[in-house]
């Protein structure tokens, strides 16, 4: 796959933000970008414009992560994403941080549009978070998390399994190694990026997974992980001994 032609960045809110959607000319691939829970789009930013140097239009999201749950979610940044696919001639790919991985799952599996590209996942709990495990009935972290940080566990139920089907698209993983929580990291089988083990990012059916020598919030500003992303996006392959 070549590059994607040059284009205006495109970016919405779907939480009642005030994100501004810049007119797009006819395009060949763009990217959806979905970050963290508790963070917002502008962690994204500089991703968002490594992405954009490279010729790819980009939808670098806001939602509401930590006030609903992963399918209301989805039904959220349906919207805006339908409205970047339809207006592509070529594919739309995602790259997602943490939970974000994990609302694209939701999303493609109920969604996915027919033009549908790649996937890059930045320290997505494919597998669960030991944390979420220990302090899901805390009341802190049920306020601050919300619905989504209840589905975030190493134990799903059968209703948060159901909106992770088995993955049938082409989907690369990166994963840090370093921490930056010396609390939390207590919690976690290492190796680890203070919030997800490298284990659990592994997702059956990936077509690759590496790892970066960075931690958890930083997994969207590294240097590595920016190039990585765009090899994966570009070449569906991460590059080897980078």
């Amino acid at each position: 796959m070549g590059k994607a032609e040059r284009a205006h960045q495109s970016q919405r809110s779907v939480d009642g933000g005030h994100g501004a959607d810049a007119p797009l000319c006819t395009l060949r691939d763009g990217v959806v970008l979905l970050h963290g829970i508790s963070r917002t789009a502008r962690s994204f930013r500089r991703m968002e414009r490594a992405v954009e140097r490279v010729g790819y239009a980009t939808l670098n999201l806001d939602y509401a992560s930590r006030r609903k749950a992963l399918e209301a979610l989805a039904e959220d940044i349906h919207p805006a994403i339908d409205h970047l696919a339809g207006r592509l001639d070529g594919q739309v790919h995602f790259v997602c941080h943490s939970i974000g991985g994990l609302l694209a799952r939701v999303y493609l599996a109920k969604y996915r549009p027919p033009n549908l590209g790649r996937v890059v996942m930045l320290g997505t709990p494919n597998g669960g978070s030991e944390i979420a495990d220990r302090l899901k009935h805390v009341v802190l972290y049920r306020a601050f998390f919300g619905p989504a940080g209840q589905q975030l566990g190493t134990l799903r139920d059968a209703a948060t399994m159901a909106l992770l089907p088995p993955i049938d698209y082409p989907v690369g993983i990166i994963a840090g190694n370093r921490s930056i929580y010396p609390v939390a990291s207590a919690f976690l089988p290492r190796p680890h990026d203070g919030r997800v083990s490298v284990a659990n990012t592994k997702l059956e059916g990936m077509i690759d997974h590496i790892v970066v020598r960075t931690s958890h919030p930083w997994l969207v500003r590294s240097n590595e992980a920016i190039a990585q992303t765009i090899a994966f996006l570009q070449e569906g392959r991460f590059e080897v001994g980078s």
